[in-house]
């Protein structure tokens, strides 16, 4: 961390001078299980990951904004007083819209100048467009002495990315940046938005393998599986009293009343009411240390996002596969929106290494391409870091 943080000031000093900044970091997330149940009003099962992105900062005395990103090679500034999209930095977008509602909220708000670095894959499933967002609102928050309850953060990050970027999100990915826990992950009710810390059992780790298939299929696929979520709520709430997001459809009342919903709606209605089934007896299997379970669970839940939800891709189905089939492996799916990206997987510890070589070897024989494959632990929450490289104050 402590060279990371150097480089990134140096960075900061090339661009915008000489003079102390403060560091905020947001880390991604995976999702062990749960997924597209978020803006159902269902249940989540996400942990925070220690790959993050940091920016570096420092406040101004007036409403400009200036941003570059290290990854990206780019950056671009814009007026706190003005702020609309921006195709050719569609990147700053993020810490856009998250400056427009925290501007709504603090209208005496000042700008920032800001260095993003980050080692979040983009479009991988990770999250670091919540990483990112979390990151902009606390360095904004930071610079300029203002405070906000977690939670709060959150919820404003995710009305960036819903509002202004225009993705129809829930507020999983930005409530497991800010509220993860080292050595846990996060059991989530997305309606409530009560949270419950959850262990995985120390002879597992988790796994995850990149098949660096980027996501081609932008917004419009995710936010058309909203809707068509929100298309099943509106037949199955006129004969099931009481449903105001397939959150409140039981698997039993799903099943006597799925001959009501139209193809595709039928299908994705059944992958949301029986993934949040999943999530819950997953929950359970972890804290009584069944392990198999949580593998069976994990299991459906792929096959589920294949043929139900169909989100998955062929890259996404021969990594499950090999990594089904590498030693060790207790459970394997796709995370994230789908359509590219990473799976996680539930691994035996002691064969960890074992399996990284054999899904390595697999993938590329099968594909041509290389995965990245790396074990992560449950990270800390979003944070501002001391230049010391320790979380700050």
């Amino acid at each position: 961390m402590t060279s990371r943080l150097l480089d990134l000031t140096g960075r900061f000093e090339d661009l915008y001078g000489d003079g102390d900044c403060r560091f905020f970091r947001a880390p991604g997330r995976v999702n062990l299980i749960g997924e597209h149940t978020d803006y159902n009003d269902g249940f989540v099962l996400p942990m925070a990951i220690d790959r993050d992105i940091i920016a570096a900062a420092r406040g101004r005395d007036d409403g400009q904004v200036r941003v570059h990103s290290v990854n990206l090679r780019d950056g671009t500034e814009f007026s706190l007083d003005a702020i609309r999209k921006d195709e050719s930095h569609a990147w700053v977008d993020y810490v856009r819209g998250v400056a427009l509602f925290l501007r709504e909220r603090f209208p005496g708000m000042n700008g920032m100048d800001a260095v993003f670095e980050g080692t979040v894959p983009v479009a991988s499933g990770l999250s670091s467009s919540a990483a990112i967002e979390v990151a902009a609102a606390l360095a904004l928050l930071g610079v300029n002495g203002l405070s906000m309850e977690r939670r709060d953060i959150a919820l404003l990050c995710q009305r960036a990315e819903n509002e202004f970027v225009g993705a129809k999100c829930g507020a999983m990915d930005q409530l497991a940046s800010v509220f993860g826990e080292k050595g846990r992950a996060v059991f989530l009710d997305c309606r409530s938005l009560d949270l419950e810390p959850v262990s995985v059992p120390d002879e597992a780790v988790v796994v995850v393998c990149d098949t660096m298939k980027r996501r081609e299929i932008g917004s419009s696929e995710y936010n058309r599986r909203v809707e068509e979520c929100e298309g099943a709520v509106g037949i199955l709430g006129k004969v099931l009293p009481g449903v105001t997001a397939l959150r409140d459809v039981s698997c039993e009342a799903f099943e006597a009343h799925r001959d009501l919903l139209p193809p595709p709606l039928d299908r994705r209605a059944e992958h949301i009411v029986h993934e949040n089934r999943r999530v819950e007896d997953t929950v359970a299997a972890l804290k009584r240390g069944d392990l198999a379970r949580v593998g069976t669970e994990m299991a459906g839940s792929h096959e589920s996002l294949r043929t139900k939800y169909e989100v998955s891709c062929d890259e996404l189905d021969v990594m499950v596969r090999v990594a089904s089939e590498a030693p060790g492996c207790i459970g394997a799916r796709m995370t994230g929106g789908g359509f590219g990206g990473c799976t996680v997987n539930l691994v035996e510890r002691d064969l960890v290494g074992a399996f990284e070589a054999a899904v390595g070897r697999d993938y590329l024989a099968e594909t041509g391409t290389a995965p990245e494959v790396y074990v992560t632990d449950p990270s800390q929450g979003a944070e501002e870091v001391a230049s010391g490289g320790a979380p700050g104050e």
